[in-house]
């Protein structure tokens, strides 16, 4: 498929947006917009309106936040240096920083911007060339998999399927808060395991392909829990204050 990895790589990166904003319904009942992490508090959503210093965002749950950026924000795209002048209504970002919830205000120190067109094309390869989602069913080689768009799809593994478990860059993946190494020819990171060690409630990321008009992965990841609980216990103490419930 010409252009998959690098397809892969932003599909990855616009998971900081509203289509793989996050791979799960977490059971943790946080705002599925914000994450702790340990820079302080990460914020996705939509741009809506831009000025000389800061973006409005409108998040996936319909909250407005303020991004307000400096000299020292760091903004990237396709992982190039980006300008705030050339971000546009329609793009999204993910914005890391201190956040003041009151306010509902990040003073970012990071930011990602991913365009519309791309944002378009993650939610059209959303269970085509990807999957991303909570493990609700698993019944022999199927798993059912609930989406972060609502959908329910079973999807199905064979011997041709590789199995990963944690690691930074595949949690980032699965978390929707960075882009991944799991391209072709890259080291997705993590440890190797079977399709026993996974349980339905695991969050899974992963590409592949429709045969016969069902998914079938290439490569699985599976979200590790005492990571992603490590992350937001040092992101709330960086940042100082819990995310908006």
């Amino acid at each position: 498929m010409p252009g998959f990895g690098r397809r892969w790589a932003l599909l990855c990166l616009a998971a900081v947006g509203v289509m793989v904003a996050h791979a799960s319904r977490n059971a943790e009942a946080q705002d599925e917009s914000t994450e702790g992490l340990a820079g302080g508090q990460m914020v996705r959503g939509i741009v809506t309106t831009t000025a000389a210093n800061r973006l409005a965002i409108k998040t996936d749950k319909g909250d407005t936040y303020q991004i307000t950026v400096t000299d020292n924000t760091r903004i990237v795209k396709d992982r190039q240096p980006f300008k705030l002048t050339a971000v546009r209504a329609g793009d999204t970002v993910g914005a890391m920083g201190v956040l003041d919830a009151p306010t509902r205000t990040v003073h970012a120190l990071f930011v990602m911007v991913v365009d519309a067109e791309e944002v378009k094309k993650a939610r059209e390869g959303l269970g085509k060339v990807y999957i991303a989602g909570k493990v609700t069913a698993i019944d022999e080689l199927k798993l059912t998999v609930q989406r972060p768009d609502g959908v329910s799809q079973v999807i199905a593994v064979d011997e041709g399927t590789s199995f990963r478990k944690g690691g930074r860059q595949l949690q980032s993946a699965i978390d929707g808060t960075g882009p991944s190494e799991v391209v072709p020819g890259g080291a997705p990171g993590g440890e190797s395991i079977t399709l026993a060690d996974i349980k339905v409630g695991d969050n899974v990321a992963g590409k592949g392909e429709l045969r016969g008009g069902i998914f079938v992965p290439s490569q699985l990841g599976v979200g590790d829990p005492s990571t992603r609980r490590r992350r937001r216990s040092e992101g709330a103490g960086s940042a100082g204050a819990p995310g908006p419930q």
